[in-house]
């Protein structure tokens, strides 16, 4: 199949492109390459990309209307993964007009480019932080998600309003994914573990936010990738899931668990609780389970493993350190 995937020099977007790749099928990479984080993370994960004959890139923003659906006509894709978006909790409270452009306005011009030209199942990402201030644990699919906490937030729900009227209004089969905190090699170096594995092997104190009791549902990336794929090759109408793990971790287990994989005694700077921060997230994956065959293998001790052996290995951010 030609397929596109949008946002694929970002994270979740190259692995899934890279997938895809493998198992092969030809993809159009679509991105922007924003400089929210560093763009040479996202160049490299594209040069890797790169070398697979049957993929091709093309720098495009979302809510570029025109653009959008000159691409749409030009390949006529059979499938779309839109993963594309602007990220990030706390930069929605700085910057909201980026997440109405590229989320809202971007998730649009997808949903439009899928809807002439024939395009025969959307997979788009969501994310757990649609559950707000929700407080019945785990989070299921049937909960009511009217109350986020932040603009990010409100826009992911709207991109599930705006999939399930086009669902209904022009019979486009559309599944949409929410994600429980995504980690793993080539994450953004913003994010909590990226982060913190980054400080303890350079000697530095971890900052972490609040009283250490927040809780959230680490997945590790190569069960969203099974858990993507799945998804797309299943199409039924409307559908919403969960991928998570399905179990939570404090933040200050995470410290500890990150302690012992890289072998460093973390030190802690403690700091006020963050604007937005929900205290716990917690992923019911049970329809995810049951229709799609979801099934969460990888825990948080073995997933930071792998992690810190990809940062300290020849393509991690160790290498470019002791480079320098």
């Amino acid at each position: 199949m030609k397929l596109l995937v949008t946002g694929a020099a970002g994270f979740i977007g190259f692995h899934t492109a890279k997938l895809l790749l493998e198992r092969g099928d030809d993809v159009v990479g679509l991105d922007n390459l924003n400089e929210y984080y560093d763009v040479t993370l996202k160049n490299a994960r594209l040069a890797l990309l790169k070398k697979y004959p049957a993929f091709k890139f093309v720098k495009i923003s979302l809510e570029d209307r025109d653009a959008m659906a000159a691409l749409f006509a030009k390949e006529k894709f059979a499938r779309v993964i839109h993963l594309g978006a602007q990220a990030g909790v706390r930069y929605s409270i700085t910057a909201p007009f980026a997440y109405i452009t590229s989320n809202v306005v971007g998730t649009m011009t997808v949903l439009e480019g899928c809807r002439h030209n024939g395009v025969e199942h959307l997979v788009f990402a969501s994310t757990s932080s649609v559950y707000g201030a929700n407080t019945r644990m785990p989070f299921s699919v049937h909960q009511g998600v009217d109350h986020p906490l932040t603009l990010y937030a409100a826009t992911k729900k709207s991109n599930e309003l705006m999939a399930h009227a086009y669902a209904n209004l022009y019979g486009l089969p559309v599944t949409g994914l929410r994600f429980f905190t995504v980690y793993g090699p080539r994450q953004r170096p913003e994010m909590a573990i990226h982060k913190f594995v980054r400080l303890l092997e350079r000697g530095e104190k971890l900052p972490l936010f609040g009283d250490g009791r927040s809780e959230r549902d680490y997945t590790y990336v190569d069960d969203i990738l099974d858990g993507v794929l799945k998804a797309l090759d299943r199409s039924q109408g409307f559908r919403i899931y969960n991928l998570g793990e399905s179990r939570t971790v404090s933040l200050k287990e995470l410290v500890a668990a990150i302690g012992r994989a890289t072998g460093k005694e973390p030190g802690v700077d403690w700091q006020p609780a963050q604007p937005g921060d929900v205290p716990r997230t917690f992923a019911d994956v049970s329809r995810a389970r049951a229709e799609l065959g979801y099934d969460p293998r990888v825990g948080l001790e073995e997933g930071l493993r792998r992690f810190v052996a990809w940062y300290r290995g020849p393509e991690g951010p160790a290498a470019a350190d002791r480079a320098r």
